[in-house]
């Protein structure tokens, strides 16, 4: 969450389509600056994959990859790609689109790891096919890591660009139409709504990948997701 957050009502998916504002390439130009060096969840989110790939070789599609920051994060047997629709240096491993008017992919292939940070937020009404084109690149024992805002946190801040604000449980039941979730757990806690930004605080949950009950639902952060793709006809309709 950025410090300059604000309070809006949460845009809820009842909302008519034509209420929501989807922000494009101008928007995303300033906005991806903000990431181009690695921050605390992006940093663990890197830990966590390196740790599902061990020394195998491995293709990674980075989903609103930005200035492709975790990249820099990867080993070099884990094979990044990005996408996303500004990118501040093209390369021959990243594609500028836009997610929301063309099917996420990368050259028609399939991938171990597809990671999505802090992008379905943003998504609006176009969540379920997202999820689908998601689940239909990654390979049958892929897997895809997700991070989603806590909206129960007890100082909730909504950022003012969201287009896509549930609560966890809600959020859990649109994923779980194409994955199985095999794990769940705060990315982070803290009092207020935002990052930890202290180094204490850092150290202490850098590798804190579990969830503390009664506690996690009101200081959690956001939420990471480890998922496996479910194939049809096992998919909830």
């Amino acid at each position: 969450m950025n410090d300059d957050a604000v309070e809006n009502p949460a845009r809820s998916q009842e909302q008519p389509d034509s209420e929501i504002r989807y922000y494009k390439k101008d928007f995303w130009q300033t906005e991806n600056l903000k990431y181009s060096e690695p921050h605390f969840r992006m940093r663990k989110l890197a830990r966590l994959v390196r740790s599902l790939a061990g020394d195998r070789v491995c293709d990674l599609l980075d989903v609103g990859c930005g200035p492709a920051t975790l990249g820099r994060l990867m080993p070099p047997n884990v094979h990044y790609h990005g996408i996303d629709i500004s990118i501040p240096r093209p390369a021959e491993n990243l594609i500028e689109m836009d997610i929301l008017e063309s099917p996420i992919g990368f050259r028609g292939m399939k991938f171990d790891f597809v990671v999505a940070q802090g992008v379905f937020e943003y998504i609006g009404f176009h969540q379920a096919e997202k999820f689908a084109e998601i689940a239909d690149v990654l390979k049958d024992d892929g897997k895809f890591v997700l991070t989603y805002q806590n909206f129960d946190h007890r100082h909730k801040e909504i950022y003012w660009p969201y287009s896509n604000v549930q609560r966890p449980v809600d959020f859990r039941v649109g994923l779980r139409e194409c994955f199985r979730i095999d794990r769940s757990f705060p990315a982070s806690h803290n009092w207020n709504h935002s990052q930890p930004n202290k180094k204490i605080m850092k150290v202490s949950q850098a590798r804190l990948n579990l969830n503390v009950p009664f506690l996690s639902p009101l200081l959690a952060v956001d939420y990471v997701y480890i998922c496996s793709p479910l194939r049809p006809p096992d998919r909830r309709p």
